[in-house]
């Protein structure tokens, strides 16, 4: 594809007028769409959501899950964010914003070569073009896709085997992420029908959430003492990860509508009222009704907040950001805390609880766009919508409701179909065995997340439950469920919460006894 005006040419001699020899351009026709206000932050808001995934969840995973799973989680997410931008600019991101091949899709090919990348950005499917390098929306659209595979990662964590999750990013991308993101933004036929997601609440946090729970089923569990003993190597980690999470979403929100507009700075304080409302009212449930400000719940409540105005970041007033943060900050609490104790869910095991604060959140923020849209905001995103049932266009919540089933039932047919043929056709087991499961990082990866000695090292050659003693005399082992007086099994599936031991989401303290790990 040749751009409109023609590419930049690039001048080492200084010889035209005006110009430098040291890192300048001549351009030989005008770039009349070209606006480097609108390009500058576009760059930056794409920035600001890769931070997000890298470091921000490498170092949220790495401190949320127990000592011997740091590296494995952090790394999962690493490998992600590399392994999708590959897939994405050989062909996943023109099947999502290119030509239209069907109704759900467009036609793949690449986005690595440079006419292309120089030319103006457009998405052919919507008649929608914008004021920037088509480079630059393929960067910005690519650290979308990379942090929903980041997202489902967290479904996964403490038990898959990491040659199956190599395989899983790549065919979830291409077979699942474009399919989402062309139909509801690329174009396809839940853009045409007026489904309104401003920035990812259905392609990215509703996918993530059925994906996410749908392979953890097909994996299988973590080992019942990794399920009862969950707690986090480093809390004070955790918050710096939910920190740059928090912050990077100005970018995630804020780079929507791909302009510096008004409307994204109404994106991105809405987006920070929502998000503050949620916690708080996350912090006050577990106030009532555990006697705890828990510091794990409130990074939940953050989670969920940020979740439920993404779809409607831009479109609805303030008052509609702490409606939703308040729906954010109950919903998805209850879900997690009372539905998610039941023996039906604990058939799945959710290792970071991504059901619940990405799925039920994006349900929260996707019917509360239904409700809350306003005409005014409609407007300043550039869509035609009259609003929603606020505005008396109570026919948005249903067409709302649409779009989440199709999300819905396409990832958990795909997430399936992409579990078996790792599993029967490439032949690639889908969970780690039990002996690299006791150990964690250092059977995986041969490191360790810390300097000093480590017990997990001592456990290979042998069982988790046998002694092993080091040079110096020193016992490295983890004590039996018949030391601990406990079985995991029968705290995990027992009734009570209280004693299913510090699992993600129960408020801090309420923990069984810890391994202990005998030192000189």
């Amino acid at each position: 594809m040749q751009p409109p005006y023609g590419p930049p040419i690039y001048d080492p001699t200084g010889s035209g007028p005006g110009w430098t020899p040291y890192n300048t351009t001549y351009l030989q026709q005008p770039l009349d769409w070209w606006d480097p206000g609108q390009n500058a932050w576009q760059l930056t808001a794409g920035t600001l959501v890769g931070l997000q995934s890298i470091p921000g969840l490498v170092v949220l995973y790495a401190g949320w899950m127990k000592h011997k799973w740091s590296i494995n989680s952090a790394f999962m997410a690493f490998y992600a964010f590399a392994a999708t931008l590959i897939v994405w600019v050989l062909w996943a991101y023109r099947m999502g914003f290119g030509s239209q091949m069907l109704p759900l899709v467009g036609y793949p090919n690449i986005a690595v070569d440079i006419n292309y990348q120089l030319a103006q950005s457009s998405l052919p499917a919507t008649g929608l073009s914008q004021q920037f390098p088509q480079a630059t929306m393929v960067y910005f659209q690519f650290v979308f896709a990379a942090i929903t595979v980041v997202l489902i990662a967290g479904s996964f964590l403490g038990r898959m085997n990491f040659a199956a999750w190599m395989i899983f990013v790549p065919l979830w991308i291409t077979f699942s992420y474009t399919i989402g993101a062309f139909s509801i933004w690329g174009g396809g036929f839940l853009y045409q029908m007026g489904v309104i997601d401003y920035s990812g609440g259905y392609v990215i946090h509703l996918s993530s959430g059925t994906a996410g729970f749908v392979g953890a089923w097909w994996i299988g569990p973590r080992l019942d003492i990794d399920r009862v003993d969950a707690k986090p190597s480093n809390i004070t980690l955790m918050l710096v990860g939910a920190g740059i999470l928090w912050t990077g979403w100005n970018g995630f929100n804020g780079g929507d509508p791909y302009s510096a507009s008004p409307d994204a700075g109404v994106a991105v304080l809405n987006t920070n009222i929502c998000t503050a409302m949620s916690l708080l009212t996350w912090v006050t449930m577990d106030m009532i009704f555990f006697k705890r400000p828990s510091v794990i719940g409130a990074i939940q409540g953050m989670i969920t907040g940020l979740v439920a105005i993404t779809p409607a970041a831009g479109v609805v007033a303030g008052w509609g950001a702490i409606l939703l943060g308040i729906g954010s900050g109950t919903v998805p609490w209850i879900t997690m805390n009372i539905f998610g104790r039941t023996e039906l869910m604990r058939k799945v095991d959710d290792t970071l609880e991504v059901f619940h604060t990405h799925f039920v959140g994006a349900i929260v923020g996707g019917f509360g766009t239904g409700l809350w849209a306003t005409a005014e905001g409609c407007s300043s995103f550039g869509i035609s919508n009259p609003g929603g049932a606020i505005a008396g266009n109570g026919k948005q919540v249903w067409l709302q409701i649409v779009g989440a089933l199709f999300i819905i039932g396409w990832n958990l047919v795909w997430t399936s179909l992409i579990m078996i043929f790792i599993k029967f056709v490439c032949r690639v087991p889908l969970r780690m065995s039990d002996e690299m499961l006791e150990v964690g990082d250092y059977a995986i990866h041969g490191e360790e997340p810390y300097t000093f000695a480590h017990y997990n090292r001592s456990l290979l050659g042998g069982s988790a439950h046998h002694q092993h003693h080091g040079k110096d005399g020193v016992d490295f082992r983890e004590q039996t469920d018949s030391e601990k007086g406990s079985n995991p099994s029968e705290i995990l599936h027992g009734k009570d919460p209280h004693e299913r031991g510090q699992e993600i989401g129960a408020p801090a303290g309420m923990q069984d006894p810890r391994t202990e790990i005998k030192l000189d």
